[in-house]
């Protein structure tokens, strides 16, 4: 069975914005598939002079990557959709925490997400749900 996905038009955004989301969503496509301590050391790069992402922004570019991409949408893409948020993010001058961990609770499962303002951005669990094992912060 197939479910038929509708991403809505988000007009607030401009061309320029809606072009580095893609952007941002091709980074992560290629970065998903390597090593996590290369992707820590590529998002470290990047978050270097980026002063921290509010939650709002954070929010509001995590929104357009799960708007743009399909592969960020989904329970799988944690990933991607992190590492274009933090992308998009950077883009723009800003950077939020990047976190990669595990659920602390059975079954055992691996997640990435990104956190502003001291707030996981997004995310559906509880504060203490998952430990970090991976982190990277705006310098």
């Amino acid at each position: 069975m197939s479910i038929s996905q509708v991403m809505p038009e988000d007009t607030t955004f401009s061309f320029r914005t809606k072009l580095a989301a893609r952007l941002a969503v091709l980074v992560a496509r290629w970065l998903k598939n390597k090593p996590p301590k290369k992707i820590q050391t590529v998002l470290r790069r990047l978050s270097k002079g980026a002063r921290p992402a509010g939650y709002d922004e954070a929010a509001r570019a995590r929104d357009f990557v799960v708007g743009t991409s399909l592969l960020c949408t989904g329970p799988e893409g944690c990933l991607p959709r992190s590492i274009a948020t933090a992308v998009l993010c950077r883009l723009q001058g800003t950077f939020p925490t990047w976190c990669a961990g595990v659920r602390v609770t059975p079954p055992f499962g691996a997640h990435a997400w990104v956190v502003a303002e001291g707030r996981d951005v997004g995310e559906p669990y509880p504060p203490g749900y998952h430990r970090v094992l991976l982190k990277v912060e705006p310098r």
